[in-house]
C-alpha cells in the first residue's frame, strides 16, 4: 500500500470494517469517512456479484467521496470478501432483505446523520425495494443505469443488434430466445453481444473509467485477501438461475412512479441494458417532483469518467437539500 493511501486511511476519523447480520448471514462491511458528522451514502453495487468500484476492499480509494461523506461499501453475500454460495433458495427479495438490514445497522451506528442510498444496475432493484417496504428509508437516492422492467428482451436491443455487425447465426439465436425461457446461455449470449457490437455497456466514443488504479487498490488492501480479489469477478453466483430468472420478469415501474424522497436516476444516453427510453419516459409520464432523470452523455450502461463525475455531483447536490420540505424539486445543475 503506497504512503498517499496510508495518509489518506490515516486522516479519516472512521475507516472500519464491520461483521454485520445480514439477511441471517455474517458479512463484511466498511464505513469511511473524514469525520462521524458526516452525510451517509450507503453503496449497492451492480452484477449480481460485482462489487465494483466500490468494495470492501477500496479502503482509502476514494477520498473525493470519503471527504465528503461516510460511504459504506457492502460485498453483497456471495462475492468478494463475503463470498458464499448462491443456490436456488435465494431470491430478489433476501437480499432487498439484506439490504434493509444493512441501512438498519447503519442508522444505529449514526442515528444523527442523513442517509443515502447510491445503486448501480441491479442494485437499483434493491434501491427501489428498500423504499418499497419503507418509502422514507433513506433521505435520498442516486441511482446509476436502473432497472425497470423488459431487460435485455425487447425490442430496442433487437433493433440495436440488427444494425450491428452482429453475425446472422447469432442473430438469429438472440431472436429466438425469450425471457420466459432465458437460459444461461441465451443471457450470455445477448449480454456478450450488446457488449461487443453496440455502445449500450460502454460508449465507444466516451473516456472509460480508470480501473487500474481500483485493481491495483483491491491487490494492495489491507481488508482482502487473494481470494477476495478473485471473487469480485468468479464468485458463488456462477451456478445461481433463481435470481436472473426474477429479474427477467420484473417490472419496477408502479413503485418508482409513486417514491416519497429525491430519486435521481442517471442514465448513459446510449445504455439499452437498462434501456434509457424506458428510464425517462417513466419519469416524465409519473409527473413527481421527487423523481428525476438525467441524460449523461457519451456514457453507456457503465458509467464512464463523466458518469461517476456526475455521480458525485449529484450525491452532493442531494446533501445540500438538507432541511427542505418533503417533496422538493430537484433543481436542474
Amino acid at each position: 500500500m503506497d504512503k498517499k493511501r496510508k495518509r489518506i486511511i490515516a486522516g479519516n476519523t472512521v475507516s472500519q470494517v464491520y461483521r454485520f447480520p445480514l439477511g441471517g448471514y455474517k458479512q463484511k462491511v466498511l464505513v469511511e469517512g473524514r469525520t462521524k458528522q458526516l452525510p451517509v451514502v450507503i453503496v449497492l453495487h451492480g452484477g449480481p456479484g460485482t462489487p465494483l468500484p466500490f468494495s470492501v476492499g477500496c479502503r482509502g480509494l476514494f477520498p473525493e467521496f470519503t471527504n465528503r461523506f461516510l460511504m459504506v461499501y457492502w460485498d453483497q453475500l456471495g462475492c468478494g470478501c463475503n463470498d458464499h454460495v448462491i443456490d436456488e433458495s435465494f431470491c430478489i427479495d433476501s437480499f432487498v432483505q439484506m439490504a434493509c438490514d444493512l441501512v438498519k445497522k447503519v442508522k444505529g451506528l449514526f442515528p444523527d446523520n442523513k442517509i443515502y442510498l447510491f445503486s448501480m444496475s441491479w442494485g437499483t432493484i434493491l434501491s427501489v425495494k428498500i423504499l418499497e417496504k419503507d418509502p422514507y428509508a433513506a433521505d435520498g437516492v442516486v441511482a446509476w443505469g436502473q432497472i425497470v422492467r423488459d431487460l435485455f428482451f425487447n425490442e430496442e436491443v433487437m433493433r440495436a443488434l440488427e444494425a450491428s455487425r452482429l453475425p446472422k447465426k447469432k442473430l438469429a439465436a438472440v431472436r429466438a430466445a425469450d425471457k420466459n425461457h432465458a437460459s444461461p446461455k441465451d443471457l450470455q449470449l445477448v449480454s456478450a453481444s450488446i457488449r461487443k457490437y453496440t455502445s449500450g455497456y460502454q460508449n465507444k466514443k466516451g473516456a472509460k473509467a480508470p480501473t487500474g488504479p481500483v485493481i491495483k487498490g483491491l491487490l494492495t488492501s489491507p481488508d482482502y485477501r487473494l481470494k477476495d480479489f478473485k471473487a469480485v469477478m468468479v464468485n458463488g453466483y456462477r451456478g445461481n438461475k433463481s435470481l436472473w430468472k426474477e429479474i427477467l420478469q420484473i417490472d419496477l415501474s408502479q413503485t418508482l412512479r409513486e417514491v416519497r424522497i429525491p430519486y435521481v436516476i442517471l442514465q448513459g444516453d446510449t445504455d439499452i441494458v437498462t434501456s434509457t427510453k424506458t428510464v425517462s419516459g417513466l419519469v416524465r409520464e409519473a409527473d413527481n417532483d421527487c423523481l428525476r432523470c438525467e441524460i449523461v452523455k457519451n456514457s453507456g450502461h457503465m458509467p464512464g469518467s463523466e458518469g461517476m463525475e456526475r455521480v458525485l455531483e449529484r450525491i452532493v447536490q442531494l446533501r445540500s437539500l438538507q432541511g427542505l420540505p418533503q417533496g422538493q424539486r430537484l433543481q436542474s445543475p
